[in-house]
C-alpha cells in the first residue's frame, strides 16, 4: 500500500512559479535548467526547489539539471492544467471582454465556455468568439458544458447575486 505524502502549502503554491519561470526559459529555447539557476530567477534557494519537486517524484539528474519541457509536463501535470477546465464569465462590459479575450487563460488550461450579461443590448453579440448569453441561462449552460469556474466581472452591488446564482449552478 502506498505512502500517504502532505504537501506543505507553500510548496503547492510555490508550482504555478515554477511552472512561469520554466515556460519562460522554454520559450528562450533553454533545454536544461539546474535548480541553482531557477533558484536565482525566483529568488528561492536551490534546496527549497529540490525540496518541493521531491514531493512528486525524481526529477532532473543531479550535475545536469532538469530537463526544461519534461518539468513542464510534470507540473501541468501535478496543477491539473494539462486539460482545460472550462471557465464562465458573468458580465460582458469592458472587464468581461477584456478577460474574454485574455489569451494566458488557454496557456494555463483555461478554456472560455460562455459569457453571460443581463443587459439586453449585449445578449446576442459576440466576445472573443462566443455569443453573449443571458443570465438566465447559467444554471443550464453550466450543467450542459460542464463549467467548472465562473469569472464574475459585474458591478459591485450585483456580484452576491451572480456568486449565488454560480454556486446554485454546481460551480463551487
Amino acid at each position: 500500500m502506498g505512502k500517504l505524502v502532505l504537501i506543505p502549502r507553500p510548496t503547492i503554491e510555490r508550482l504555478p512559479l515554477y511552472l512561469r519561470s520554466l515556460t519562460q526559459l522554454d520559450e528562450n529555447g533553454v533545454e536544461v535548467v539546474s535548480s541553482e539557476e531557477l533558484g536565482r530567477i525566483l529568488g528561492i534557494t536551490s534546496v527549497q526547489i529540490r525540496k518541493d519537486l521531491a514531493y512528486f517524484g525524481e526529477f532532473g539528474r543531479r550535475g545536469v539539471g532538469y530537463d526544461v519541457a519534461e518539468l513542464i509536463s510534470q507540473i501541468t501535470g501535478m496543477l491539473g492544467v494539462n486539460r482545460p477546465n472550462k471557465l464562465a464569465i458573468v458580465g460582458a462590459g469592458h472587464l468581461g471582454q477584456a478577460l474574454a479575450r485574455y489569451e494566458g487563460f488557454y496557456e494555463y488550461g483555461f478554456l472560455l465556455a460562455a459569457i453571460f450579461d443581463s443587459d439586453p443590448r449585449k445578449i446576442g453579440t459576440e466576445v472573443a468568439g462566443q455569443q453573449v448569453l443571458p443570465a438566465d441561462y447559467i444554471p443550464e449552460v453550466v450543467k450542459s458544458l460542464g463549467v467548472q469556474i465562473g469569472v464574475i466581472a459585474v458591478p459591485a452591488p450585483a456580484a452576491q447575486q451572480v456568486a449565488t446564482q454560480l454556486v446554485r449552478a454546481g460551480i463551487r
